[in-house]
């Protein structure tokens, strides 16, 4: 009952309440219900032409027997398992498990009829399910197809717009520039300049990378190559190298190799030396000097002389690029141009063997560029209006050269000086500037008043310590000669002595006639 069972509650739900026959016992007899009057007989029921005997249920004997005879194949033949047909009469199996249904009085003979007629009926349209199948694979087979083609499409169409890209960045690298570096490219986008406040600056007009190419003598890729910001660079614009600072320590100065030495100089001729500066301003200002600095400051009651510390390396880039934006130029060549004349403080370290140049800060003026002078000016253009402004007030003359800021007035401001100072210090501060606490002196007239090197007590003059110093080098050529003179073993010893003696001239002309005669007397 156990397989039986089981097919038969797969089939048809709950099993039949008829008893089940015993061997040797006549079957119970069947009651036929009575058909209504008036309604036609049903139709005869199929015969499976099976006789009583063969409902008999069969021993385990019997069934392996009958096992031996069929070759093995009762459980293991084509039908087994399968759930998609009903088996024909003629499979052994199947003719086995009828008897078996029947005999136990689960199905009837022409239940069995009706069940492989519907058998019957599937296996005629099974060829008509098989064509559908076919035609349901083919056209499985063609979306697979089409959906190969569509992706075989779709790559090609990525493959030409991949190339598209290739080829538009190629082009635009040749003729534009949209990104030197992280950090620094903002505003690369923007080509608008102020055309009108340029020319009335009588400053060349430049509104992209290509202007600025062009004015330059150079080509896209070179200018980008110049202007490119790394964080660690294979190479560096810049030859770097120390001296000794007078007050102790060293000073770094970086030197642009020829290519960036060329744009910085064009910058400088065509662009910043065309822009007035304060008459405050003293420091690499043409027409004047250290001398037109200390002259406002001759012979005045108090001297105050304040140092800006860091003075370059606070210039940063942001603020560079501020200067040529206010001069008309648009944000893009405004950051080029910043980007030309500034430079990160730099450290070579070594990594899987290869040499890198580290930035140690951020983009700012380098003290060996030949723009970075008057780009200071520039920007210290509120800076110096600022001090001026409270000098005035306070009844001070101002004057700046480079980061030396002088300060004078009658000895009755001496008592100011303490004000002064603390004024100084805040409008530094709001301007992005430090004081060099350390270099700040307030001088009387009883003491040496120096400003720029030069003293001012009464009258312009060169200490006394140089000059000095310059007569007893020239006194002792004359036996020694000039050569033997240089105890430092100092380079182009010659040439800084006659530099030296051309700026006591300048000075103090008297003094400076006298040495230049014993000099030249030396070369005779």
């Amino acid at each position: 009952m156990g397989l039986f069972g089981d097919i038969f509650r797969t089939l048809f739900g709950r099993p039949s309440a008829k008893p089940p026959l015993i061997p040797g016992r006549p079957a119970p007899p069947v009651v036929v219900p009575q058909r209504a009057a008036g309604k036609p007989a049903p139709p005869a029921p199929r015969k499976l032409n099976l006789d009583a005997s063969q409902f008999t249920p069969l021993t385990s004997g019997q069934v392996k027997l009958r096992a031996r005879l069929t070759g093995g194949t009762l459980l293991f033949n084509r039908w087994f398992g399968r759930r998609d047909v009903i088996p024909p009469v003629s499979d052994t199996r199947t003719a086995l498990i009828d008897r078996a249904m029947v005999g136990q009085g689960l199905l009837t003979p022409e239940q069995l009829v009706e069940i492989h007629q519907v058998g019957d009926q599937m296996a005629e349209l099974r060829s008509d399910l098989d064509v559908a199948g076919d035609v349901a694979d083919k056209a499985v087979e063609q979306a697979k197809e089409e959906r190969e083609a569509l992706k075989q499409q779709k790559k090609a169409e990525a493959a030409a717009r991949k190339k598209k890209w290739a080829e538009d960045v190629a082009r635009r690298k040749l003729t534009d520039i949209v990104f030197l570096g992280r950090g620094v490219s903002g505003g690369l986008a923007d080509r608008r300049a102020n055309v009108e406040q340029l020319q009335r600056l009588q400053l060349p007009v430049l509104a992209s990378p290509t202007d600025v190419a062009q004015a330059l003598g150079v080509n896209i890729p070179r200018l980008r190559w110049l202007a490119f910001h790394s964080e660690a660079a294979l190479v560096t614009h810049y030859v770097r190298f120390s001296i000794a600072k007078k007050s102790g320590g060293t000073r770094e100065l970086s030197a642009p190799h020829h290519n960036l030495a060329q744009c910085q100089q064009w910058i400088l001729a065509n662009i910043l030396e065309k822009i007035p500066v304060g008459e405050s301003a003293h420091g690499f200002v043409p027409g004047r000097s250290t001398m037109t600095n200390a002259v406002p400051h001759v012979g005045r009651g108090v001297v105050v002389n304040v140092d800006l510390k860091d003075f370059f390396p606070t210039v940063t880039f942001p603020r560079v690029k501020g200067i040529f934006q206010s001069l008309g130029y648009s944000p893009c060549v405004s950051t080029i141009l910043a980007l030309l004349c500034t430079e990160c403080p730099r450290r070579q370290v070594y990594y899987d063997k290869r040499a890198y140049h580290v930035a140690t800060g951020p983009r700012a003026l380098p003290q060996g560029a030949c723009t970075s002078p008057a780009l200071s000016n520039l920007v210290t253009r509120k800076f110096d209006a600022r001090l001026r402004g409270i000098s005035q007030k306070l009844g001070f003359t101002y004057t700046r050269y480079a980061d030396d800021l002088t300060f004078s007035g009658t000895a009755e401001l001496t008592k100011m000086a303490g004000y002064l100072l603390a004024r100084v210090r805040h409008i530094a501060e709001d301007e992005h500037f430090a004081v060099n606490e350390t270099k700040t002196r307030v001088q009387r007239p009883s003491m040496a008043q120096v400003v720029t090197g030069i003293v001012v007590n009464q009258r312009p003059n060169v200490p006394r310590k140089t000059v000095r110093r310059m007569r007893a080098i020239l006194h002792r050529a004359k036996k020694e000669g000039l050569a033997a003179q240089n105890r430092k073993q100092e380079a182009n010893f010659e040439a800084k002595v006659g530099g030296m003696i051309s700026y006591i001239h300048m000075v103090n002309p008297a003094k400076g006639k006298k040495l230049r005669e014993a000099f030249d007397a030396l070369a005779q």
